[in-house]
């Protein structure tokens, strides 16, 4: 199974979230990630679709995307011509004495401690997935409180080199 970064330019209306979701549950195609926000011009928002199957069921989708009367422009991203990211949240649970080593951990991934608690902290952190993956599996032996994960975001490099639809 294939993964495909979708980057759609969509009209910044009521609905368009709801019109895109719609065709993939009606096709019973699943989003695997989504992430959505205006753009320099407010008439139009940005999503990032993460999509995943075989490389029929990637085309059919990207094609019945571009059908679509809100979405403008379709970009297919992929790794070696953009960059993508995803932000993580975690709450860690610590006491006094496991500060400093889970602040190492932090340090070593350039994650920010963004709330410092009496007994937790909360470090923000973006990256690759398997960045994200790793930092998260390096946390596994402190109590993890909560979690959150923005799902991939992300541009094409340059301006030749994106395969537009």
């Amino acid at each position: 199974m294939q993964k495909r970064i979708l980057s759609l330019l969509v009209d910044n209306t009521a609905g368009v979230l709801s019109r895109i979701s719609g065709l993939f549950s009606r096709r019973g195609y699943n989003i695997d990630s989504l992430t959505v926000g205006v753009t320099a011009d407010e008439r139009f928002s940005r999503m990032t679709v993460v999509c995943s199957g075989d490389a029929l069921i990637l085309e059919q989708i990207t094609k019945q995307l571009a059908k679509l009367v809100d979405v403008r422009d379709i970009k297919v991203l992929e790794p070696e011509t953009s960059v993508s990211r995803e932000l993580v949240l975690v709450k860690v649970s610590v006491k006094p004495e496991e500060r400093e080593g889970v602040i190492t951990i932090a340090n070593i991934f350039r994650a920010n401690i963004i709330d410092v608690g009496r007994d937790s902290l909360v470090i923000e952190m973006t990256g690759s997935k398997s960045k994200l993956g790793a930092f998260i599996d390096l946390l596994d032996e402190y109590e993890i409180l909560e979690l959150a994960r923005t799902g991939i975001t992300g541009l094409s490099r340059g301006a030749d080199d994106v395969r537009y639809l």
